[in-house]
């Protein structure tokens, strides 16, 4: 999903990446140019609240022992590289009608527009990681197109998943400068993933989880890209967005949740990062862009302590809860319970990767 939510006709909630606590502070400290265009941001998402629906309409994995998980586990054994993507990129032109134009397939030459080809290269590449690592072919696990739509709307300051694709906006050139960032993209396409591994319903911990599984599996894609071990990692997500003059690096920042921007117009990073400082709100479903910090902040503590590569044993712990979690409606206490139930599985009761994935969670106030 998102980083906020958008308005878009479609039976899935549309989460977008840019959230709406940023929007309302643009609203009020923008110029009239710019505070208008947060307030059409923010009138998109009240309207969208109203028409939401959850995800309990998508088919969850299948039960542990069933016939159908034995057979998911035996194909596990199969080479990933047996899986080829289907992406299908649109030009928006513009205009809020999706997809769009479609101007790029897959094994097509580039098309010349910069946008749609850096989104071709992108789905690509979130397309092998979850294949590669994960032995998932595509988002839903069985092979799904990958459709993009690019220069959607204009000036638009968003991107977003709703349910069936995703659609980048180009920026206002103030606030944003773009939304085709590799983390971005793997973030939102990492919705999809969520949406077909039984769901998360997308308000209050169990919707701060699905934005912060999102941002796992976004900063996951940019470091296996630029071949970052974990230490050489800088951990933001949408490091490239900002505009020239943002006092920021990016949306967020799983290192240091709450320090990714402080700025005259967006205002200043609310995320916290330990559970004393969780914040009960009704604004944004229940804090879900804020309170993601706390199992963000866990997901990078416990690659610290383990090094290498995020994509390896964090990452494997991680896909392997979601797919086992079959709980739309977890909270953060059950979320670590079953990553620790991850871990057990893989790699033992008494194994370092299980005693340092406590202590992670028990340094963000989630003992486990």
């Amino acid at each position: 999903m998102c980083f906020s939510v958008c308005s878009h006709a479609s039976h899935h909630p549309i989460n977008c990446i840019v959230p709406p606590h940023i929007l309302r502070v643009v609203a009020l400290r923008g110029d009239e140019r710019t505070a208008e265009m947060a307030r059409s941001l923010l009138k998109q998402s009240e309207q969208l609240r109203e028409e939401r629906q959850d995800h309990s309409h998508v088919t969850p994995p299948p039960p542990e022992g069933s016939p159908a998980a034995v057979r998911a586990r035996a194909a596990g054994a199969v080479a990933a590289s047996r899986y080829s993507p289907n992406r299908q990129i649109h030009d928006g032109q513009n205009k809020a009608t999706l997809p769009g134009k479609l101007v790029r397939e897959e094994g097509d030459d580039p098309c010349g527009i910069e946008d749609a080809d850096r989104a071709y290269d992108a789905a690509g590449e979130v397309f092998a990681l979850f294949g590669d690592e994960f032995d998932r072919d595509s988002l839903d696990g069985k092979g799904m197109p990958l459709i993009a739509t690019v220069n959607h709307r204009r000036r638009y300051n968003n991107a977003f998943w709703d349910g069936e694709q995703m659609a980048y906006g180009n920026g206002d050139g103030q606030l944003f400068t773009t939304f085709i960032d590799l983390s971005v993209i793997a973030h939102e396409m990492t919705h999809g993933v969520i949406q077909h591994s039984g769901g998360l319903v997308y308000q209050d911990q169990s919707g701060a989880l699905n934005e912060s599984i999102a941002d796992v599996f976004g900063t996951i894609a940019l470091q296996r890209h630029k071949g970052q071990d974990v230490y050489q990692a800088d951990w933001v997500i949408g490091g490239e967005i900002l505009g020239p003059d943002i006092n920021g690096v990016g949306l967020r920042s799983m290192k240091a949740p709450g320090t990714a921007y402080h700025d005259d117009l967006m205002g200043q990073d609310p995320q916290p990062f330990h559970m004393d400082n969780f914040l009960s709100t009704s604004d944004d479903h229940g804090g879900v862009h804020i309170n993601s910090g706390i199992p963000n902040h866990a997901f990078y503590l416990y690659c610290m302590y383990m090094g290498s590569n995020s994509w390896e044993k964090p990452g494997q712990i991680w896909y392997r809860a979601l797919q086992e979690l079959n709980n739309p409606l977890a909270s953060f206490a059950q979320w670590s319970d079953q990553t620790v139930a991850a871990a057990i599985e893989l790699y033992g009761i008494g194994s370092l990767e299980v005693t340092m994935l406590r202590r992670a969670w028990k340094l963000v106030g989630l003992p486990t």
